[in-house]
C-alpha cells in the first residue's frame, strides 16, 4: 500500500479531518518544487533511519500527497495536480458561468474548461487495475467524446436564446441564471463518470485491514467512480448557484442601482471565492480511502477474507 494511501488510512476517515488536510495538501507553493525534490521526499518517507526530524516527514508527506499519484507512484504532470486545480480552474469557471450573449464565446469556454476537468479526473484517477501511464485506444475515445459531449451541452442556454429569439425577461431570468446551475453541476458529474468509464468496467483494488490485496472489484470502482461524480457536482453547482444569489441581493441594493458596472466585477470575485471555498470541501466529502461492505462485493471477492469491511482507492 503506498504512503499516500496510507495516510488517508489513518487520517481521513472525518469530514473535518480531510477538509484541514485538504484546506494544507493544496497550498499552490508545492507546484514550485522540482522533480528532484518530489523523488527526495518520496524516498525520505520510504526511509525508516531517514525520519528522526519530524518536520522534514510533514513536509516530505504533503509534497507526496499534493505531486504524486496514489496508485502508479509516478508524479503527476503540474497542471493536472491537486494545488494546481484551483488556479487553472477559477477562470475557466468564472469565463463559462459568463451570461454570453453569443454562442461561439460560450462555445469556446466551455471546451476548454470540459478539457481541463477531463484531463484532471484522468491524471487522478483510480488505476490499481492497470498501471501504464500510456493512454489507451478505449480513454482516448472517452476522453474525447465525454470532451466533445459536455461542450455542447454547455452551450445550450446560449444556442436557445439565440435560435429561438428568447428575449422575454423570465426567459432571461431562466437561461442565464437557473438553467445554468442544474447544468453544470449534471456537465461536473458527467465528465468524471464517462473519463473513469474503465474503473467500473474493469474494476479496482479492494484490500483488507491489513492492507492487502483482496482482488479486482467493478463495484467498488462504480463507488468509487460515483462519489468523486457527486463531489464534483456539488463543486459546480456550488460555484454557479450562490454566485447568482448574491447578485440578485446586489441588485436590490441603491449601490448597484446607482453603479450597474459594479455587478460584472462583484460576479467574477464571488465565483473565484466560493470555488475556492468549496474545492477542499468537495475533496474532503468522501473518503480518499473508501470503505464497502464485504457482502456487496463479487461473490467470488468475499469468499476471499473474513474482514466486514473492504477498502479501495476513491482517486480524486
Amino acid at each position: 500500500m503506498d504512503t499516500n494511501v496510507q495516510f488517508w488510512r489513518s487520517e481521513g476517515q472525518s469530514f473535518f479531518r480531510r477538509l484541514y488536510q485538504w484546506v494544507d495538501i493544496l497550498d499552490p507553493i508545492s507546484l514550485l518544487s522540482s522533480k528532484g525534490e518530489i523523488e527526495k521526499a518520496r524516498s525520505l518517507l520510504r526511509s525508516t533511519e531517514d525520519q528522526q526530524n519530524k518536520r522534514e516527514v510533514v513536509d516530505a508527506l504533503k509534497l507526496s500527497l499534493s505531486s504524486v499519484h496514489s496508485d502508479t507512484g509516478a508524479i503527476l504532470p503540474a497542471i493536472f495536480r491537486p494545488p494546481a486545480f484551483l488556479p487553472v480552474a477559477a477562470p475557466l469557471v468564472i469565463a463559462s458561468l459568463l451570461p454570453h450573449n453569443g454562442v461561439k464565446p460560450a462555445f469556446f469556454w466551455q471546451f476548454l474548461l470540459q478539457s481541463y476537468s477531463a484531463g484532471f479526473n484522468y491524471s487522478n484517477r483510480n488505476a490499481t487495475f492497470s498501471k501504464e501511464t500510456k493512454v489507451t485506444l478505449k480513454q482516448v475515445l472517452l476522453i474525447v467524446g465525454s470532451v466533445t459531449y459536455a461542450t455542447c451541452a454547455g452551450v445550450i442556454p446560449q444556442f436557445a436564446m439565440r435560435r429561438f429569439g428568447l428575449r422575454s425577461p423570465y426567459a432571461q431570468v431562466f437561461f442565464r441564471s437557473v438553467l445554468p446551475v442544474p447544468l453544470a453541476a449534471f456537465l461536473a458529474g458527467f465528465n468524471v463518470l464517462i473519463v473513469r468509464a474503465e474503473e467500473f468496467d474493469n474494476g479496482i483494488q479492494v484490500f483488507d485491514s491489513s492492507g492487502n490485496n483482496v482482488g479486482i472489484s467493478l463495484k467498488a470502482g462504480l463507488k468509487a467512480v460515483n462519489e468523486t461524480a457527486v463531489s464534483r457536482a456539488v463543486l459546480m453547482g456550488t460555484t454557479a448557484a450562490l454566485p447568482n444569489m448574491l447578485i440578485g441581493l446586489l441588485k436590490r441594493t441603491r449601490l448597484s442601482q446607482r453603479n450597474p458596472l459594479l455587478v460584472a466585477p462583484f460576479r467574477h470575485i464571488s465565483t473565484a471565492l466560493i470555488l475556492g471555498l468549496m474545492v477542499p470541501v468537495s475533496f474532503s466529502l468522501f473518503p480518499q480511502l473508501g470503505m464497502i461492505q464485504r457482502e456487496n462485493l463479487e461473490e467470488e471477492l468475499q469468499t476471499g477474507t473474513m474482514d466486514k469491511q473492504l477498502f479501495y482507492h476513491r482517486g480524486l
